[in-house]
């Protein structure tokens, strides 16, 4: 029974430390994106792949959320798109060395500002509007108009993969 009790507290912990650890995260996720890398065939061969699969399983779950969200498919295609875009646009500025050891690159700094961002304002917005729907308990009218964040994923997986693409491609110039 006592350990019955207890959950409610571990279940606030947890929420708590994960709202104390988010901003970390994301400085975390700027940190390492505009970073200077090694571009290696092989590891951008599968991430490419990789990235086609997931974005394949986001278009299949978007469709299936659709019962429940308002156009979640138009929302991820729309996302995607974009996406695919920004990683076009990613690509022109990232800075390529070709250097004896290999070919490395940097990510434009500000384009990966600009994206996490976009991640830390669809947090803060989805926090925004779970807590305006708990005081207004209108919790299913919430669920339907979540389609902003399948535009949001569609975006960063558009962006990603259109990127990995033309990385795989440049390399295989190289």
């Amino acid at each position: 029974m006592p350990l019955l009790l207890l959950l409610p507290l571990l279940v606030v912990a947890l929420v708590l430390l994960w709202l104390l650890l988010m901003p970390f995260a994301l400085w975390q996720r700027y940190r390492m994106g505009q970073a200077r890398r090694r571009a290696v065939a092989w590891i951008t061969g599968v991430n490419a792949w990789s990235l086609l699969v997931s974005v394949l399983m986001f278009l299949f779950s978007a469709w299936l959320a659709g019962h429940w969200v308002e156009a979640a498919l138009r929302h991820a295609i729309a996302g995607l798109g974009a996406g695919v875009l920004l990683g076009f646009a990613g690509l022109a500025l990232t800075r390529f060395e070709a250097t004896p050891q290999g070919l490395y690159y940097t990510p434009n700094r500000w384009l990966v500002l600009a994206l996490t961002l976009v991640v830390a304002g669809r947090i803060a917005y989805g926090l925004l509007r779970m807590e305006q729907a708990w005081v207004a308990d209108t919790h299913a009218a919430w669920l339907s108009q979540q389609g902003s964040v399948l535009a949001v994923g569609g975006l960063l997986l558009g962006h990603y993969l259109s990127y990995a693409w033309g990385l795989r491609r440049r390399i295989r110039r190289t």
